[in-house]
């Protein structure tokens, strides 16, 4: 299963979703814990704009 951003289930750029979906977990597990992540000291931020970027589109 490759890494990719979704065209549904999606509430901002869908990283999230794609990340949940890759992992086989639920979409709101992975969206609280980048919630609170982003709390935390780090680049959690910026990693998720580059995944945005960089993870491709499902077709």
């Amino acid at each position: 299963m490759a890494l990719a951003r979704p065209r549904h289930n999606r509430v901002i750029a869908g990283v999230c979703a794609g990340l949940a979906k890759r992992f086989g977990l639920a979409p709101w597990t992975v969206r609280i814990i980048a919630i609170v992540s982003c709390l935390l000291p780090g680049p959690q931020f910026l990693i998720y704009l580059a995944l945005w970027l960089l993870l491709p589109q499902e077709p």
